[in-house]
């Protein structure tokens, strides 16, 4: 009996685990059994993300960061989530281009997926194909997102740690306001600092950092306010109110063609590893991430679900496309129909 995928891929064959990314990227029904013989064996990883705005140097970055993983002594893989191609449907391959310096190193798995029309910077198979390299026994992952700007938070949602990249010089002074990137970085770094205006881009990611700690304070109730005034006429410090811990996201300067900052770069990120595991936050992203795959995986067997019931019932998705759009048919009503929800 030939052996499984999924064993194959428990051993550490690489081969294996590149048919079982490709079919999970193909949405081949075979990757299903596969992936529930390897669900069990997941979740020893650390994951970090890399997100970022285009030209802000992520794929050099990365491949510092390989580096300096793998003089840890560390195995890696690493998921470059590509922009699609609009003629083949698939990956550019841009980033595994700019790291073929580990391509000959057994201990770096680098393999890149198109996003397939995604907008959050994430192809919907980065999951799975996470997990194949968790389950093959990489000890770190890293997802470098392809850099769409203001859609890449999804990022956070299966990273431990994501890193923000950001770069002086990109035109817009309140590029981490748009993007929406306090809510999603862990850690800041600022490549090519040796460009005028790091420095710049370091105080005001320090500013919006510090006015969101403001914003965040707990609030203090009548008692403890005057408590307050009371210690501060008599000279007394006073206990301000104690929320749970927060984690303070580092800024971190590197300068990634030149390899300078990167070991500090890691640093921060096993400090922000430590942080979780010490304050129990890693329980609380791992139910998350667990609520956000869960989600899109009935999402998408309930949409093909549908779409099946509907060609057998209705016909063709064009064909009712073109009766909604000549207005013969109810979308809200068919709608409401093939997902069992009563009028």
């Amino acid at each position: 009996m030939t052996e499984s995928l999924a064993h194959r891929v428990l051993e550490g064959d690489v081969r294996a685990a590149s048919r079982l990314m490709r079919y999970i990227d193909d949405a081949d029904p075979r990757a299903a059994a596969d992936l529930k013989t390897l669900f069990p064996k997941t979740g020893r990883a650390l994951v970090v993300g890399i997100t970022g705005s285009p030209g802000a140097g992520k794929s050099t970055l990365t491949d510092r960061l390989i580096a300096a993983y793998r003089k840890q002594g560390k195995t890696v893989g690493v998921l470059a989530v590509d922009p699609t191609s609009p003629f083949t449907g698939g990956a550019i391959l841009g980033d595994r281009i700019r790291m073929q310096g580990h391509a000959g190193d057994p201990g770096v798995f680098i393999r890149s997926l198109a996003t397939r029309g995604n907008l959050g910077g994430l192809s919907r198979a980065t999951g799975d194909c996470l997990r194949v390299m968790d389950a093959m026994g990489r000890e770190v992952i890293i997802v470098e997102t392809v850099g769409v700007g203001q859609d890449e938070i999804d990022i956070a949602q299966l990273a431990h740690t994501t890193v923000v990249v950001l770069v002086p010089g990109m035109g817009d002074d309140i590029q981490a306001i748009k993007a929406g990137i306090l809510e999603v970085a862990d850690v800041f770094a600022v490549n090519k600092a040796d460009l005028d205006g790091a420095d710049r881009v370091v105080r005001e990611l320090r500013s919006m950092l510090e006015l969101r700690h403001a914003v965040r304070a707990p609030p203090m109730d009548h008692d403890a306010h005057h408590a307050m005034v009371r210690a501060k006429a008599e000279g007394r410090k006073s206990e301000a109110p104690v929320g749970p811990p927060e984690w303070e996201p580092p800024i971190q300067k590197v300068i990634a063609a030149r390899d300078q900052g990167v070991d500090e770069l890691v640093a921060a990120i096993a400090q922000h590893n430590a942080f979780l595991d010490s304050s129990g936050e890693r329980k609380v992203r791992e139910k998350n991430r667990a609520m956000t795959q869960f989600v899109a995986l009935l999402r998408d067997r309930l949409l093909a679900a549908g779409l099946s019931r509907l060609e057998r019932e209705r016909g063709k998705l064009d064909d009712v496309a073109q009766r909604i759009a000549d207005r013969q048919a109810d979308p809200y009503a068919l709608a409401d129909e093939l997902a069992g929800r009563q009028p």
